[in-house]
Protein backbone atom coordinates (compact mmCIF):
# COMPACT_ATOMS: atom_id res chain seq x y z
CA UNK A 1 0.00 0.00 0.00
CA UNK A 2 1.08 3.53 -0.65
CA UNK A 3 1.82 5.78 2.28
CA UNK A 4 0.16 9.17 2.56
CA UNK A 5 2.29 12.24 3.02
CA UNK A 6 0.83 14.19 5.97
CA UNK A 7 3.06 17.24 5.47
CA UNK A 8 1.53 18.58 2.25
CA UNK A 9 -0.40 21.84 2.50
CA UNK A 10 -2.49 23.97 0.23
CA UNK A 11 -1.92 27.69 -0.06
CA UNK A 12 -3.87 30.20 -2.08
CA UNK A 13 -2.03 33.00 -3.80
CA UNK A 14 -4.00 35.47 -5.92
CA UNK A 15 -2.93 35.06 -9.50
CA UNK A 16 -3.34 38.68 -10.47
CA UNK A 17 -3.57 41.43 -7.85
CA UNK A 18 -4.64 43.95 -10.51
CA UNK A 19 -7.72 41.88 -11.34
CA UNK A 20 -8.60 41.51 -7.67
CA UNK A 21 -8.28 45.26 -7.09
CA UNK A 22 -10.51 45.83 -10.14
CA UNK A 23 -13.24 43.62 -8.66
CA UNK A 24 -12.91 45.31 -5.28
CA UNK A 25 -13.34 48.68 -7.02
CA UNK A 26 -16.47 47.38 -8.79
CA UNK A 27 -17.88 46.11 -5.50
CA UNK A 28 -17.21 49.45 -3.80
CA UNK A 29 -18.89 51.41 -6.62
CA UNK A 30 -21.92 49.11 -6.57
CA UNK A 31 -22.06 49.40 -2.78
CA UNK A 32 -21.95 53.20 -2.94
CA UNK A 33 -24.75 53.35 -5.52
CA UNK A 34 -26.84 50.91 -3.47
CA UNK A 35 -26.21 52.97 -0.32
CA UNK A 36 -27.36 56.10 -2.17
CA UNK A 37 -30.53 54.27 -3.22
CA UNK A 38 -31.13 53.14 0.35
CA UNK A 39 -30.64 56.65 1.78
CA UNK A 40 -32.96 58.14 -0.85
CA UNK A 41 -35.58 55.49 -0.05
CA UNK A 42 -35.55 56.52 3.59
CA UNK A 43 -35.33 60.31 3.34
CA UNK A 44 -36.97 61.39 0.07
CA UNK A 45 -40.75 61.67 -0.04
CA UNK A 46 -42.56 59.26 -2.35
CA UNK A 47 -43.22 60.73 -5.75
CA UNK A 48 -41.89 61.13 -9.28
CA UNK A 49 -38.49 62.44 -8.14
CA UNK A 50 -37.82 59.35 -6.04
CA UNK A 51 -39.01 56.99 -8.78
CA UNK A 52 -36.93 58.73 -11.44
CA UNK A 53 -33.89 58.59 -9.14
CA UNK A 54 -34.36 54.85 -8.56
CA UNK A 55 -34.72 54.19 -12.27
CA UNK A 56 -31.63 56.29 -13.09
CA UNK A 57 -29.51 54.60 -10.42
CA UNK A 58 -30.72 51.19 -11.58
CA UNK A 59 -29.59 52.03 -15.11
CA UNK A 60 -26.21 53.14 -13.74
CA UNK A 61 -25.77 49.82 -11.96
CA UNK A 62 -26.99 47.83 -14.96
CA UNK A 63 -24.62 49.68 -17.28
CA UNK A 64 -21.71 49.10 -14.94
CA UNK A 65 -22.48 45.39 -14.60
CA UNK A 66 -22.77 44.96 -18.37
CA UNK A 67 -19.65 47.01 -19.04
CA UNK A 68 -17.47 45.18 -16.53
CA UNK A 69 -18.74 41.62 -16.27
CA UNK A 70 -19.87 41.17 -19.87
CA UNK A 71 -16.70 42.91 -21.05
CA UNK A 72 -18.53 45.40 -23.27
CA UNK A 73 -16.54 48.36 -21.98
CA UNK A 74 -13.70 47.74 -24.41
CA UNK A 75 -15.81 46.65 -27.36
CA UNK A 76 -16.41 48.47 -30.59
CA UNK A 77 -19.01 51.23 -30.32
CA UNK A 78 -21.10 49.64 -33.08
CA UNK A 79 -21.60 46.51 -30.99
CA UNK A 80 -22.60 48.59 -27.96
CA UNK A 81 -25.12 50.58 -30.02
CA UNK A 82 -26.50 47.39 -31.56
CA UNK A 83 -27.36 46.27 -28.03
CA UNK A 84 -28.57 49.64 -26.70
CA UNK A 85 -30.87 50.75 -29.54
CA UNK A 86 -33.13 47.65 -29.45
CA UNK A 87 -33.21 47.91 -25.67
CA UNK A 88 -34.34 51.54 -25.88
CA UNK A 89 -37.10 50.56 -28.34
CA UNK A 90 -38.24 47.71 -26.09
CA UNK A 91 -38.46 50.03 -23.08
CA UNK A 92 -40.37 52.56 -25.22
CA UNK A 93 -42.72 49.78 -26.37
CA UNK A 94 -43.43 48.72 -22.78
CA UNK A 95 -44.16 52.31 -21.73
CA UNK A 96 -46.40 52.85 -24.78
CA UNK A 97 -48.32 49.63 -24.15
CA UNK A 98 -48.84 50.52 -20.48
CA UNK A 99 -50.10 53.99 -21.41
CA UNK A 100 -52.40 52.60 -24.10
CA UNK A 101 -53.72 49.93 -21.75
CA UNK A 102 -54.44 52.55 -19.08
CA UNK A 103 -56.23 54.70 -21.63
CA UNK A 104 -58.40 51.82 -22.84
CA UNK A 105 -59.13 50.79 -19.25
CA UNK A 106 -60.23 54.33 -18.36
CA UNK A 107 -62.55 54.44 -21.40
CA UNK A 108 -64.17 51.07 -20.63
CA UNK A 109 -64.66 51.52 -16.90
Amino acid sequence: MAELDETSSVSFEPADKKTISKYVKIAVIMGVVTTIEFVFAIFLPRGPLLYFTFIALTFVKAFYIVAEFMHLKGEVKTLIWSILIPLIFIVWLIIALLAEGASIFSLKF
